[in-house]
């Protein structure tokens, strides 16, 4: 599922003359709006359910550099999931469709008055229940990865 689809903004562009890393981390935090926005917690929901998303841990996965005013395109796959938590994973993509990088993301449910973990509320359930979810068999590569010098 495409959740994001953009391009790189000139002033992303580092001395290298590609996309900066840390760009990739905003392409990918801007999808986790996206995500938030398709599950109802735009600005009015998170309103209405004073209930919104914190990102607790993100693991990322550079593979290509991209160039700027190329196309992006972020997919989601959730991977998995309890009553307070989305374990999520986006992939970004070029306009060829070659992986540019990769995003692991544990995300909490906050209840926004009380500043504290809690369930999802039932309509913000449903819609996660319609997000595509990972076949355990077709596990992304990229995901669950640790990082460390590998010896021989």
């Amino acid at each position: 599922m495409v959740i994001l689809e953009s391009r790189v903004d000139p002033a992303w562009v580092d001395y290298n003359g590609h996309m900066n890393d840390a760009e990739y981390a905003r392409v990918f935090s801007l999808a986790v709006e996206a995500l938030m926005e398709r599950i109802g917690l735009n600005a009015a929901g998170r309103a209405r359910h004073g209930y919104t998303i914190y990102t607790l841990e993100t693991h990322l996965c550079y593979r290509r550099e991209t160039l700027e005013g190329e196309p992006l395109a972020v997919t989601l796959t959730l991977l998995d999931r309890d009553a307070k938590r989305l374990h999520v994973f986006f992939e970004l993509f070029d306009a060829e469709d070659s992986l540019l990088a990769a995003s692991e993301q544990m995300l909490m449910g906050i209840d926004s008055v009380a500043g504290r973990p809690a369930p999802f509320p039932a309509p913000i359930e449903t819609a996660i229940a319609a997000l595509p979810h990972a076949d355990t068999s077709a596990w992304p590569e990229l995901a669950g990865r640790t990082i460390g010098i590998r010896r021989r």
